[in-house]
């Protein structure tokens, strides 16, 4: 580990004559996952209708499906790691993840009522997007100099979050052009996501450029053996870090059934909920990535957490419409200030020969803890009524940020110096 020149604890040091600019292949990605998260949110906007209405599957049938299918994407991540950092083939497997959820578009417009091809459908499309997810992100994080590595997975959410926005108001065009055509709007999303795939082969490079001058030719030799994420400590307590306070992270449905239960308001209007957060997230992912850059990752990621903490804070007073925007506010910076930014955060300590991998290992192990926390609040819910698991959920989390403080490295792991910066 090291410290940053300036004094930060957790902020690179400057690369002589490094870029200001976002990295071309950056913003690149952050196009395909622009394009693919509308495509991907237009199917996920009308779902639960099209399977509960239209179809007549009963909510726990859908929740089933829908749980079963958000757990196994978080195990998925681990092979597209693996499978990326094999021969560095990081755009080959994403491109493939891509693909395998446009196809599930068409998978669905097929499948007519059938539920065993929608729930092949689903799946396909869960799997295309637990193999992207890695290789992408060590993509971005090998895109560009390390000092400015939250700027660029800022931006690359931002534009993700805008299709995130995007989607479901393209389905509701979709459906109001077309008289509640179902068929129509999965039709519309396979054609969205293809563009995304075409965007990704014709502007993504296969390998970014290294993000440092190429090191002074040597006599060759042997290949050292590919390391192991988890050997190294520093990034251990990184993903300890991230599973303890993942644990703690109640979901967000749950909040936005709190802020719904405490003003009494229409169930129809949850659904504009998530935009508020969404919204909130996309206009401070950008400056919470140069902040972090700036002051610190580590920092970020724990003021990200405190955040969180604040909204169950607020919750646990009399619900108010300031209450609603209060909490939608703190979801919006709890998001800018910890998705990129653990990334950035981690993606120095991982060599570029494992990169996916590394990122893959903690991905997956924050997703099944926050799977695990949301199934414990629920338990607690069902149990102890709303407010003791409110209460319960925020001295957990208040307890967890603690832990992560002492867990957190202080400064920032150097990059192995025996790997290379680029695939």
């Amino acid at each position: 580990m090291y410290l940053a020149a300036n004094g930060r604890p957790d902020a690179p040091p400057r690369t002589p004559g490094a870029r200001r600019r976002v990295p071309a292949t950056v913003l690149a990605l952050g196009a395909v996952s622009l394009v693919t998260d509308v495509s991907s949110e237009m199917v996920t906007a009308v779902l639960p209708l099209y399977l509960v209405l239209g179809l007549g599957l009963t909510p726990l049938q859908f929740g089933f499906l829908d749980g079963m299918f958000n757990g196994a994407t978080a195990l998925v991540r681990l092979l597209g790691g693996r499978l990326a950092d094999r021969r560095g083939h990081h755009k080959r497997v994403a491109g493939a993840g891509y693909l395998l959820s446009a196809l599930s578009r068409l998978g669905l417009l097929l499948a007519g009522g059938a539920t065993g091809a929608i729930a092949a459908a689903l799946a396909a499309d869960r799997l295309g997007k637990g193999i992207r997810t890695a290789p992408r992100d060590a993509l971005i994080s090998l895109s560009g100099p390390p000092e400015t590595l939250g700027r660029s997975f800022g931006v690359h959410r931002a534009m993700d979050t805008t299709g995130a926005l995007l989607g479901p108001l393209a389905a509701f065009a979709v459906l109001w052009a077309t008289a509640d055509a179902y068929d129509a709007v999965f039709a519309v999303s396979f054609c969205t996501g293809l563009l995304g795939v075409l965007l990704l082969v014709v502007y993504v490079p296969a390998a970014p450029a290294p993000a440092t001058a190429p090191p002074t030719p040597t006599a060759p030799r042997a290949a050292p053996p590919r390391p192991s994420a988890l050997r190294d400590p520093a990034f251990r307590r990184m993903l300890y870090a991230s599973a303890v306070l993942g644990a703690t992270t109640i979901g967000d449905s749950f909040l936005y059934l709190l802020l719904l239960r405490g003003l009494d308001l229409p169930p129809a209007l949850f659904t504009l909920l998530p935009l508020g957060a969404a919204a909130g997230y996309l206009l401070l992912a950008v400056p919470a990535g140069r902040i972090a850059d700036r002051t610190g990752r580590r920092t970020a990621f724990l003021t990200g957490h405190a955040a969180l903490l604040g909204a169950y804070v607020l919750l646990l007073a009399p619900v108010s419409p300031p209450t609603v925007v209060g909490v939608l506010a703190l979801l919006g910076v709890f998001y800018a200030a910890t998705d990129g930014v653990l990334m950035a955060l981690a993606a120095p300590a991982l060599p570029a020969a494992g990169r996916a991998g590394g990122l893959a290992v903690l991905q997956t192990g924050q997703a099944l803890a926050r799977l695990l926390g949301a199934a414990g609040f629920g338990a607690a819910w069902t149990l102890w009524g709303a407010r003791p698991a409110l209460w319960a959920a925020a001295l957990a989390l208040a307890g967890a940020l603690a832990a992560a403080s002492r867990l957190l490295p202080a400064g920032a792991p150097a990059p192995s110096p025996t790997a290379p910066e680029a695939p």
